[in-house]
């Protein structure tokens, strides 16, 4: 029963947090902004304007899942605090293990929660675009660079987000020379956001008959999917496109028709492409998502006024030193050199469990200990 106490202790301490938690989160006021939602819903010809009609409705989706969530915390709460009580004051200890598993998800959630107060960034809400570079390295930097779209891929399966592969260029012996992806899902920017910049790999090459060591290299780009309404300067004659025949992964469609399309920003040499969609149509439209995105993660990044002053030697921050380390020999170790997370379990990074580096990184941006977008240099 002792157990039980300290158990039932450590959950009535954790009410303020709870409580504290709810105030940052604004539930009250997410709750009136819901109502007001709600009442201009039963609006007559509420419908009539079917894109203003989706966005209120996405954003009602929003605030009852916010809602929701913080209530489902809120009774798992007060519900596990009342069992123990129950099972104190009856000498019952049959409800052990059913107590024992709440605590640690109400733990868990808890958790969850108070990651989700740190994404207040304008669009963390978004779905993001990743792009993957292989660095310098040929086939070794390739492989590393499929090695970490497998990574992205498991992450977002265990987070229940949607991947839709954009763009893929295989390498030239094994890998990938470049990859686009979308991945859909709340916060998903908000989240992958952490991994934008250059990704170090330290093991024996399995392309080395010598079975020497090999540093490799590969950068992540991270973009929110912007809103339509989200006005970006773009003009049409600063765009160069480029329509060629699909390769790689897509399916056996696309590769019969010259619809891949490829567009140059020629102000900034911002070139982003897309294969992946059935027509030249689809391709170009996600390709301007892309481009649209990029230009506004830029601008923002570089705290610039306008498009324009975005010039073409900026993009060579992307490059910048490595943000994370990974060692497969002569020891394994994960490092993110801007937080100093760290773990030995490779092997579980790499099937996708980021969330150590992710919560880090975020708790360290609200602490104002970094700023989004940067790395630092490891000794």
């Amino acid at each position: 029963m002792i157990l039980l106490d300290d158990i039932k202790n450590e959950l009535v301490n954790a009410r303020p947090e709870v409580k504290e938690l709810g105030e940052v989160l604004q539930i009250e006021r997410a709750k009136a902004d819901l109502g007001d939602l709600r009442i201009q819903m039963e609006y007559d010809g509420f419908w009539d304007d079917h894109e203003k009609a989706q966005k209120i409705t996405q954003k009602c989706n929003t605030l009852e899942r916010k809602i929701e969530n913080f209530e489902k915390l809120q009774s798992l709460l007060e519900d596990t605090i009342e069992l123990i009580e129950l099972s104190l004051e009856e000498g019952d200890d049959s409800s052990n293990e059913e107590i024992l598993a709440d605590a640690e998800a109400f733990k868990k959630q808890l958790e969850a929660e108070k990651l989700k107060s740190l994404l207040t960034g304008e669009y963390d809400n978004s779905n993001a675009i990743v792009t993957l570079h292989a660095g310098a390295g040929g086939t070794e930097a390739q492989d590393w660079s499929q090695m970490l779209y497998r990574m992205y891929n498991k992450y977002a399966d265990t987070h229940g987000f949607k991947v839709d592969l954009l763009d893929w260029l295989d390498g030239d012996e094994a890998g990938i020379k470049s990859a686009s992806f979308m991945v859909e899902g709340e916060n998903a920017y908000g989240f992958l956001k952490s991994e934008a910049g250059v990704h170090r790999l330290v093991r024996v090459s399995p392309f080395d008959a010598s079975g020497r060591r090999h540093t490799s290299f590969a950068a992540v780009e991270v973009m929110p999917e912007l809103a339509d309404d989200v006005e970006v300067e773009i003009r049409p004659e600063d765009i160069e496109m480029q329509v060629y025949r699909s390769s790689g992964a897509g399916g056996q469609h696309i590769n019969k028709t010259s619809s891949a399309v490829r567009l140059k920003h020629i102000p900034t040499g911002i070139v982003v492409s897309c294969q992946t969609q059935r027509s030249q149509f689809q391709n170009k439209d996600y390709c301007m998502k892309m481009l649209r995105a990029k230009l506004v993660e830029i601008q923002e990044r570089e705290h610039l006024e306008k498009i324009s002053d975005i010039k073409g030697d900026q993009l060579k921050i992307e490059w910048g030193s490595q943000i994370r380390s990974y060692v497969f020999m002569p020891y394994t170790l994960v490092k993110d050199v801007r937080t100093g997370c760290e773990t030995g379990n490779v092997q579980a990074v790499m099937d996708g469990d980021l969330d150590a580096f992710i919560n880090a990184y975020l708790k360290a941006l609200s602490h104002g200990t970094l700023k989004a977008g940067t790395a630092a240099t490891e000794d």
